[in-house]
């Protein structure tokens, strides 16, 4: 059979399976290609059981998303609502507070350590009230920030006497 004689699966129409496979080209987003592709399944005649187990959901699942396309027989339906998301962590952290520690000197904080690191940084800033947060969170602000941190380096106090020859700046004689 070709794809114009498919016989109607499940309420579907050509003009659907031809709808959900364009719109499962354009699809940038995982879930609604998955979702997509599974409604396409059904659409092309796949009976839901072998559709849901290749998509690996729930027949009730699959279900649910082919209700969802058909009320109104569009992909667009088929994608996350927004959702407010996981609520802001640490608001006190701001980009002033850690300018302004990054500027201190962790002794003066009571540290044995010249430099600030992250497991430091949350340290200090959970004896503050708070801003408990943990040190994903402040490697993550240090980085919205712009902040990275580069291991230092030595540098001796004075150039090496011979270094000059053995770059081969000065002739021996």
């Amino acid at each position: 059979m070709s794809g114009d004689h498919l016989p109607r699966a499940a309420g579907f129409t050509r003009s659907d399976r031809r709808r959900l496979a364009n719109a499962l080209g354009h699809a940038r987003e995982a879930r609604l290609f998955r979702r997509l592709q599974a409604v396409l399944f059904v659409a092309e005649g796949v009976p839901i059981s072998e559709a849901a187990r290749r998509a690996r959901v729930d027949r009730s699942t699959l279900h649910r998303w082919v209700g969802c396309y058909l009320r109104r027989r569009d992909p667009r339906d088929l994608a996350d609502a927004p959702r407010s998301g996981r609520p802001p962590v640490a608001e006190a952290i701001t980009d002033s507070v850690i300018a302004s520690l990054l500027a201190r000197d962790p002794r003066q904080e009571g540290f044995a350590a010249t430099t600030w690191t992250v497991p430091l940084l949350r340290t200090y800033l959970a004896r503050r009230p708070g801003q408990q947060v943990s040190e994903r969170t402040v490697r993550r602000r240090l980085h919205e920030f712009g902040y990275r941190w580069k291991r230092p380096r030595y540098a001796f106090a004075g150039e090496e006497p011979h270094l000059a020859q053995k770059k081969g700046r000065l002739s021996g004689g």
